[in-house]
């Protein structure tokens, strides 16, 4: 590992940004995010997205993961700037980190990836209709990806994905599966008539099926709701059918991360049987 540069004091104009970037006007304003924690910072070195400069804290050089992290960082001709535990956690967003931080470029999706399907399958789409808990989104982004979904389309509404805490709930998954942000419902709509999506909306409807019930085979995007006030009026028109999930407890729903998981998993579950 090469020697690292350091930086001293809480004025250095990366600390500043750092900082600035765990606010989403600022995300927005300079198309950065944060990635940050030791398995984070693994896939995203791992990943093919850009990389502007990481932070590494004094005591968090001792771990051999870090290490070789930093070394992949040096490798891509990425900065990495080494500093005392106190002025680190000036920077960080987490309460006792891991003390490592990566600065990266936000990556741009286009249709076409989100519907690549490389194995030649039918198009999987999950998609979040409003969804506000940054702990759901990225929960849910984790399940697209481990149940094999093409991509996750988020509509207008939806909590910011470049967020810290979707980030991290994530799993590093957001580095894995392509997906569209701020996207209209309109447009949306109309994607799904272009590509011939069949558009399945989660909900308690009297016209909806048991979630086990519908097909998934065809080219899919299942959409998931607002945790207070379900799926939009506009989409819950547009859809071609509705499912539900049938419970036999007491309580009167799920929350949407389960939820998604459940659906999910039966969408992957009628596709891996063919």
């Amino acid at each position: 590992m090469k020697k690292l540069e350091r930086i001293e004091s809480n004025a250095n104009a990366k600390i500043k940004l750092v900082s600035k970037l765990h606010a989403h006007k600022y995300r927005k304003e300079e198309s950065l995010f944060v990635a940050e924690g030791v398995r984070l910072a693994e896939m995203a070195v791992q990943a093919e997205w850009p990389l502007r400069f990481a932070f590494v804290s004094d005591s968090a050089i001792d771990n051999p993961r870090v290490v070789q992290i930093v070394e992949r960082l040096q490798a891509r001709d990425c900065p990495v700037y080494q500093m005392e535990r106190e002025l680190y956690n000036k920077a960080s967003d987490t309460v006792n980190g891991q003390g490592i931080l990566l600065v990266m470029g936000q990556r741009l999706f286009t249709w076409r990836e989100v519907l690549s399907c490389p194995r030649g399958d039918a198009p999987l789409l999950a998609v979040l209709d409003g969804i506000q808990d940054p702990g759901n989104a990225g929960t849910i982004i984790r399940t697209a990806d481990a149940l094999g979904c093409t991509g996750v389309v988020c509509l207008e509404g939806t909590v910011d994905l470049f967020s810290d805490k979707v980030v991290r709930s994530s799993m590093g998954s957001i580095f894995n599966i392509p997906f569209l942000d701020n996207v209209t419902r309109g447009a949306f709509i109309d994607a799904c008539h272009d590509n011939e999506l069949n558009m399945i909306a989660t909900a308690l409807d009297k016209l909806a099926l048991k979630h086990y019930l519908a097909e998934y085979n065809s080219p899919t995007a299942i959409v998931f709701g607002n945790e207070g006030g379900g799926i939009s009026p506009e989409i819950m028109e547009a859809a071609a059918s509705k499912v539900y999930i049938p419970m036999s407890g007491k309580a009167e729903s799920l929350n949407v991360a389960s939820a998604a998981a459940i659906v999910l998993y039966e969408a992957n579950r009628q596709r891996a049987i063919l």
